[in-house]
């Protein structure tokens, strides 16, 4: 009788073992920190939103006025030119003073660390202030034997008066002496492996950078040398110091001396100078997911689509 009962309660609680556990109710995690964050954040917007449109001193009828106005955008083209050239000559310098910096030349190097020393130590007001001075400062430029030698070429620097052309110059120089820092850093990011490799394959110093290492450091190089665009086309703002007046902030100043409206004209040449800057990080953006293909772990939407098709098709077949 014993055993029956056993058996019984065997039986009876096999079922019980074998029945599913019961689901769990996720809770989700409350942030009301974030809540009241977001609402005192949107308050404050509102209210200087409010307080920006009720300012009669922004003088908004001045601002619709000038914003498309064809002077503002011409400027804004000298703007992007003065840009672009600079950034030319930055990066073709940078990448020639990194090279300097690596070489196992000692002169190079030396001479390399002087010009970073000297452009990144002084403002780049102050330096645009002394090219708008170089042709007071060189009337021309000789060269050939000196001490009263013979004169194989000769240039009056007086011609050159043109305030875009030593603008292009300042910024120019200026922006190497960080392009070369940005340079080394990715050149620096590459393994010695890489080097090795190379120099086993018969490579020369100059052969290993130029096929070798460069490639694979323009994925750390990419996105501070955004940054540096960016941030070149808004200190394009001070070749006042040259002085050049036709760039996008030169043309408002001009304006707004006419008109005695600084407020408004100042807004317009911002807000110019928030669209540009807009559309480069977008450019930005797609550049440096670009060159980090196959970086990142994370696949892309693009990515998963082509695995679940590949998975689909496997469990067809």
């Amino acid at each position: 009788m014993a055993d029956e009962d056993a058996g019984v309660s065997h039986e009876t609680a096999a079922p019980d073992a074998a029945a599913p556990p019961a689901t769990i109710q996720a809770v989700p995690l409350r942030h009301p920190g974030r809540w009241i964050a977001a609402v005192i954040l949107v308050i404050v917007v509102a209210l200087f939103v409010y307080g920006a449109a009720t300012n009669p001193a922004y003088r908004w009828d001045i601002y619709g006025k000038y914003l498309f106005d064809r002077r503002i955008a011409q400027g804004a083209v000298v703007t992007l030119e003065l840009t672009v050239l600079a950034m030319v000559i930055a990066v073709v310098l940078g990448v020639l003073l990194t090279v300097m910096r690596l070489s196992p030349n000692p002169v190079l190097r030396s001479a390399a660390w002087v010009y970073l020393w000297v452009l990144r130590g002084t403002p780049v007001f102050v330096q645009l202030v002394f090219w708008g001075l170089f042709p007071a400062i060189y009337k021309t430029i000789q060269v050939g034997i000196p001490f009263g030698g013979p004169h194989f070429a000769q240039w009056d620097v007086q011609d050159w008066s043109q305030p875009f052309f030593f603008a292009v110059i300042g910024l120019g120089l200026n922006e190497a002496a960080y392009m070369a820092e940005i340079v080394r850093a990715g050149v620096s990011s590459v393994g010695d492996g890489q080097r090795e490799a190379s120099i086993a394959l018969g490579m020369s110093w100059g052969q290993t950078m130029r096929r070798t290492v460069l490639p694979q450091a323009m994925r750390v190089i990419i996105p501070p040398t955004g940054n540096e665009l960016i941030s070149m086309l808004k200190t394009t703002s001070l070749v006042t110091a040259i002085p050049l007046t036709t760039d996008l902030y030169g043309r408002a100043r001009d304006i707004y001396g006419i008109n005695f409206q600084p407020i408004p004209l100042l807004l317009v040449s911002a807000t110019w100078y928030l669209a540009v800057t807009s559309v480069l990080m977008v450019g930005q953006f797609y550049l440096e997911r670009y060159y980090s293909r196959g970086v990142s772990r994370q696949l892309t939407a693009r990515q998963l689509r082509a695995l679940m098709q590949t998975q689909a098709q496997a469990v067809g077949k």
